[in-house]
């Protein structure tokens, strides 16, 4: 400590206040750097939801009502049958049936909403490999003739050799003869006929001779 203070009595006065002057500067220097640095990037991290939004999409299955109650339909409105001739997790369609009655995709995460059931929604996979819905036990199906939303057009068909029927929320078939009246009501209407309506005219007037008359005109005009 004396060498210090030796060494500095023996500089010259504008050195000595220039030391604490630069030692000043130098701690105003670290503190500004300091205050600079950032702690984190604000960037560093993803946003939340913004990788999960595309795997919350799927097959959704909820309801529509009917003359004969609730019925099955996709998110969509789309209506959703069941096959008679299917056993339990079974789907027995397949070729022509399946192109005329698509199984319904088992896409994502299924979702129950209205009153259908979270509970009795299942999968099963086909014997081409892809996944299809199930409602309840019951391989679940589309129909080619409906062509609009909540349309039934295929309630009541027996192609290929059983029964299509709709599916109510609690899984049962729905056969009431109400409902199958309420899809005759959805059928296209035929199409108007092209023919002319018949002829509404009065028939003509007997026409007037005009020849003189005679003695032989068989009851003629006089």
């Amino acid at each position: 400590m004396k060498m210090i203070h030796s060494l500095l009595a023996r500089m010259p006065k504008p050195v000595k206040l220039g030391i604490p002057l630069a030692a000043v500067l130098a701690t105003a220097a670290c503190g500004s750097a300091a205050a600079a640095s950032p702690s984190a990037p604000a960037s560093s991290a993803p946003a939340a939801g913004s990788s999960a939004s595309a795997s919350t999409t799927g097959t959704v299955i909820t309801t529509h009502a009917g003359s004969a109650g609730a019925f099955l339909t996709t998110g969509s409105g789309r209506t959703v049958y069941l096959w008679a001739k299917d056993g339990m997790n079974m789907s027995d369609c397949s070729g022509a049936c399946a192109s005329a009655w698509p199984p319904v995709p088992a896409t994502g995460t299924l979702t129950a909403t209205g009153g259908a059931k979270a509970s009795d929604l299942g999968t099963i996979t086909r014997s081409d490999g892809t996944k299809q819905v199930t409602y309840d036990g019951h391989p679940l199906y589309y129909f080619v003739g409906d062509s609009a939303a909540g349309q039934i057009n295929g309630q009541g068909s027996d192609n290929f050799g059983a029964k299509w029927w709709l599916v109510a929320p609690s899984g049962a078939e729905i056969t009431g003869t109400d409902t199958a009246a309420a899809a005759a009501a959805n059928a296209p209407a035929p199409a108007p006929s092209s023919a002319p309506a018949p002829a509404t005219s009065p028939a003509p007037a007997p026409a007037m001779s005009s020849a003189p008359s005679s003695s032989n005109a068989g009851g003629g005009w006089a």
